[in-house]
């Protein structure tokens, strides 16, 4: 493969012990829903001065290796009139790309999703490539209830993932494989744990017919949980479900899991992850991060638009940063959140 030492120091700078991955590439209509909640246009300047809070950071980097970016902020500056992405690599936090479009209803299948973005994606690599971007992400969604998701919806988001992943590859560009099942409903956790199960199956699969080298790729999965109209698991029962299903479903050669928050509140996703670690006793992969609003919220809510806000903005994004750099090496603790 032509770029297989770009993607190796992609990996080794992304996937680091203790370190992980902040997810900054909101759509504009998400992060529409982000600032209304603290009373915030979405701008593109207040777009920019966000996602440059987030960059600048002092001490972001201790415990953030990667940054996922949004298009539109590639090419933005921070107020000091830097790239956001060179002012990320400043911190060696790597930047990254979304490179999905989203997802429809996948045609005659009730209840599935498929996600757009496929057509020009090696051409828009390139060009991330020209502007820093050293990896990628594309998320496949599936919705659970008594029905779905179906065989059908589980194998053809499975093949999107492993096209996306081959492309980026073939452009040097490390893919982050992300098969969120989502936590909304009232599935009881076992149901979860099922699809789960069947999804990682499928995505593994599609990603061998693919050719993809599972030693250059980073897999974003979702935790195991009851759906969110259910009761909320505690973090041991969590940690045995998302294991189970880990050690039945990924090979030991994948480098990095990071899981996605998956709407779950920044203390409740930490306690979990130290939960994860600490059951993993010998696990064959780093047990990581690549959260949003797990690690955005706490920023989001001191900050509200104010530029006088920006040190304690930031000072709650390191804060959220370290505790879940803690928990990653099972030392995380709830009285911790206090300090």
């Amino acid at each position: 493969m032509q770029y297989t030492t770009e993607l190796e120091a992609t990996i080794a700078d992304v996937a680091q012990p203790g370190r992980g991955i902040l997810a900054a590439d909101e759509s504009n209509p998400t992060i529409a829903k982000r600032f209304k909640a603290i009373e915030v246009e979405s701008s593109e300047d207040n777009r920019r001065a966000w996602r440059s809070l987030l960059v600048t950071a002092a001490g972001l980097g201790e415990y953030v290796s990667g940054i996922i970016l949004f298009e539109e902020t590639l090419q933005q500056q921070t107020d000091a009139g830097e790239s956001i992405a060179g002012s990320a690599w400043r911190q060696k936090i790597v930047p990254g790309i979304k490179v999905d479009k989203g997802i429809v209803a996948l045609a005659l299948s009730e209840g599935d999703t498929v996600t757009q973005g496929l057509d020009g994606l090696a051409e828009r690599l390139r060009g991330y490539r020209e502007q820093g971007a050293r990896f990628a992400k594309w998320r496949e969604v599936y919705a659970v209830d008594a029905h779905a998701p179906t065989r059908h919806g589980i194998e053809v988001s499975a093949e999107m993932l492993a096209r996306y992943a081959a492309v980026c590859q073939a452009e040097g560009v490390v893919p982050i494989v992300e098969p969120e099942v989502l936590m909304d409903g009232s599935h009881d956790i076992e149901r979860h744990a099922e699809v789960t199960e069947a999804v990682q199956h499928a995505v593994f699969h599609a990603l061998q017919r693919h050719h993809v080298v599972l030693e250059l790729i980073i897999l974003k999965p979702n935790m195991v949980l009851p759906g969110q109209d259910r009761r909320r698991a505690e973090p041991d029962e969590v940690a045995e479900e998302t294991l189970k299903v880990l050690r039945r479903t990924v090979p030991p050669s994948v480098p990095s899991i990071n899981f996605l928050s998956g709407g779950q509140d920044p203390e409740e996703a930490t306690a979990n992850l130290q939960a994860i670690n600490e059951q993993a006793a010998n696990a064959p992969w780093a047990l990581s991060i690549s959260y949003g609003r797990a690690l955005q919220q706490p920023a989001l809510k001191a900050w509200p638009g104010e530029p006088f806000n920006l040190d304690a903005a930031q000072d709650a994004l390191v804060k959220r940063a370290r505790l879940n750099h803690l928990a990653m090496r099972g030392d995380y603790r709830a009285e911790l959140e206090q300090d």
